[in-house]
């Protein structure tokens, strides 16, 4: 659920009007609510707290890489919330937003020997490594800062899932993770050496997975895997089961909810004496967020088609151009008459700028506001400045008050981030 609700036809996010925050901040704009975060995860929390006995003391880590704005963190931070991070940047946004080394996991494919011993000097709850060669790397540097970080080893359990194949990361052919037959071993060398503590095992399969089957049975993989390396007489204490679960980008009623998905990952659990970790970020975030975007022009051509040319861009919103999202867009003020189909398309100059085919709308005209729904998660994260546009503004209400958590930069400011080479005058 979220907390944009129309009064008195118009959209509000919380108790604040749309429109005002386009008229304050301009367009286009992300808008944060504060009440949907703080009630995601209270879901989450809740449900991991009612199944603590097959759960252990669960860490639920938000995955930073699906929002990264500071203000966003910092409330899930207040609440508890830990994070999994991917990057140097993403572990020091975490800590700068409030939440502490021992609630911060780091993992990724490609962490370079820079950001592992940042990661250790931080005192980061784990590294989840992905390869034989990375646990290698890794006790090169721990060995030469004399430390040994808890360690799990990052399982591909061959079963890929997610909304397309390029959100699918567990697959035989993704990049991600060792595999199942060679995780193991890896863990017996890792055991064996005085510069790291593997402590548990992790998997991540994919995004916006609609259906409980694959997570459970990744989660049965890690299951036998832990019960297969304690009869080596190697200790597990933790399984790091990710995130990946869906949001109703389409309306839908159907989706597991946040107690089943929980639910299920205690049964496959149950009986093991592990501590769990979580990773949700879209499952947090994704309805948390709206993108405020107003029409320049309406393209009615001979031909039938309608264009409707908002002033929001492929660079604000990747998500369509990169893997086919859907996003509900709906009118900011409610407008009486029959609607029309319209092919919703952005300024910048590629064939990609497209949010949407065909899709059914009120009669809408130049200056109307329209929001996409949805846009909390992997929408402000994945902005550029591509044609020079200045980078698109966020905004967090809570209740009925608002701020600017990242303001959209000046053309001066743009750019002084590139000083002329010297030789050009």
């Amino acid at each position: 659920m979220h907390y944009f609700d129309r009064i008195d036809g118009a959209l509000h996010a919380e108790a604040v009007p749309l429109e005002a925050l386009a008229e304050a901040a301009g367009t286009p704009a992300y808008v944060y609510s504060t009440a949907t975060l703080t009630r995601h995860y209270g879901l989450f929390r809740e449900a991991v707290e009612a199944h603590r006995a097959s759960l252990g003391e669960a860490l639920i880590a938000f995955a930073v890489k699906a929002n990264s704005n500071l203000s966003v963190l910092a409330t899930l931070a207040r609440l508890g919330c830990g994070a999994d991070t991917v990057s140097e940047g993403e572990i020091r946004r975490a800590l700068k937003a409030g939440v502490p080394g021992e609630r911060i996991v780091f993992s990724g494919v490609g962490k370079t020997d820079a950001e592992l011993a940042f990661a250790i000097e931080a005192g980061v709850r784990q590294i989840n490594v992905e390869s034989a060669v990375e646990l290698d790397r890794l006790i090169a540097v721990a060995a030469v800062k004399g430390a040994a970080p808890e360690i799990a080893i990052r399982v591909n359990p061959k079963i890929g899932a997610g909304g397309h194949a390029r959100i699918t990361t567990g697959g035989a052919t993704d990049k991600f993770g060792v595999p199942a037959e060679e995780a193991p071993a890896l863990y017996a060398r890792a055991a064996a050496s005085p510069h790291v503590t593997p402590v548990g095992l992790a998997c991540h399969i994919g995004s916006q997975i609609t259906t409980l089957e694959p997570l459970e049975g990744a989660f049965r993989a890690l299951r036998e895997m832990t019960l297969a390396l304690r009869t080596q007489g190697l200790a597990v204490s933790r399984l790091d089961l990710g995130g990946g679960l869906g949001v109703p980008y389409h309306g839908q009623t159907d989706l597991p909810s946040i107690a089943d998905y929980v639910g299920m990952a205690a049964g496959v659990l149950d009986g093991l004496e592990v501590e769990a970790v979580f990773e949700p970020g879209r499952l947090l975030a994704a309805n948390a967020g709206v993108l405020l975007s107003r029409v320049i022009q309406v393209n009615a051509r001979s031909d039938g088609r309608t264009f409707l040319v908002l002033d929001v861009g492929m660079n604000d919103l990747m998500r369509p151009a990169l893997y086919d999202a859907f996003h509900d867009v709906v009118a900011v003020r409610e407008r009486a008459g029959e609607t029309g189909t319209y092919d919703l398309v952005g300024p910048i100059c590629e064939s990609t700028d497209v949010f949407a085919r065909e899709r059914r709308l009120p009669p809408l005209q130049a200056g109307d506001l329209v929001a996409f729904m949805g846009a909390g998660a992997y929408g402000a994260v994945l902005a550029s400045e591509y044609n020079s546009r200045p980078l698109v503004p966020e905004v967090l209400v809570d209740g009925e008050r608002w701020a600017v958590v990242r303001a959209r930069p000046s053309y001066d400011e743009m750019w002084s981030r590139e000083p002329r080479a010297d030789w050009l005058g």
